[in-house]
């Protein structure tokens, strides 16, 4: 019909409600974990007033203070390690001369962000323990930084291909070599992105669990395996005040990311 106005989802009668009740559902426990991680109360289900205590029992705590510090070393060694790879294959696919087969080796190497986490693991694991390597920490700083490189390399990929290499041709008529080019003109341009894909990888690893409870072994327990043997057990304040913890690095980190990809973005 003449005149007609074209489709426009946005304005689907009901959406917004929609929208707003799958928000509801996936944050709201997160909102319920945070507020009764303050709960003065032993009873988790039992408000009781406003206490800081269980964090200061967290922090006390011997246990979650090894497991943690496990978990900062073992995601500080995964994030330098997976980004400077992950730094080295995004220069290759998208600078090198490879003409063949590039499409297939960008999809292998994004496979752990395809391929379900639990699959990862097991492979790992039965790897591991083909080779006859059971070294706890060093096992699980291997495994971490096989899985986050995809997530430091693409946001990596994706500025060489913005940049694209007019800059880098410049460079190379005013005759400099390729590490002075790669110094003085790439590695500037794709700072924002490898320190948005180091932030990625820091979480990921700070966070995962899957693969940390299957690879791991006595001595090298990282927290979220150490927070799902206490939830065996029940629900306890101590596990909503560690849960409230890791929610807020995560989220800090996360949008560190954001902020840093908008930069990017901008340059």
């Amino acid at each position: 019909m003449t005149g007609a106005k074209p489709f426009d989802w946005r304005h689907t009668p009901g959406l917004s409600a929609y929208t707003a009740l799958i928000f509801v559902f996936f944050y709201a426990p997160l909102l319920i974990l945070v507020i009764y991680a303050f709960n003065s109360s032993r009873l988790v289900t039992v408000w009781a007033g406003f206490s800081f205590k269980w964090f200061v029992a967290v922090a006390n705590n011997n246990s979650i203070r090894d497991a943690a510090f496990n978990s900062v070393i073992i995601a500080i060694v995964a994030t330098i390690a997976s980004t400077a790879i992950a730094t080295a294959g995004a220069l290759a696919l998208e600078r090198g001369r490879l003409r063949f087969g590039r499409s297939a080796a960008t999809a292998l190497i994004a496979m752990p962000l395809v391929v379900p986490e639990i699959v990862v693991a097991i492979t790992t694991l039965i790897f591991f323990s083909g080779l006859g390597m059971h070294h706890g920490l060093i096992n699980l700083m291997i495994a971490h930084t096989v899985f986050c490189i995809p997530f430091a390399l693409l946001p990596i990929q994706a500025r060489l291909r913005d940049m694209g290499g007019t800059l880098e041709e410049a460079g190379r008529d005013l005759y400099a070599d390729e590490w002075r080019l790669f110094r003085r003109v790439t590695l500037p341009l794709l700072l924002p992105a490898i320190s948005a894909g180091a932030i990625m990888a820091f979480v990921v690893s700070l966070d995962d669990f899957l693969i940390s409870m299957m690879v791991s072994s006595a001595g090298s327990t990282t927290l979220p395996v150490y927070i799902y043997g206490m939830m065996r057990l029940g629900v306890t304040p101590e596990v909503n005040a560690i849960s409230t913890i890791l929610l807020a690095v995560s989220i800090v980190f996360v949008a560190a990311a954001l902020l840093v990809g908008r930069r990017n973005r901008f340059a």
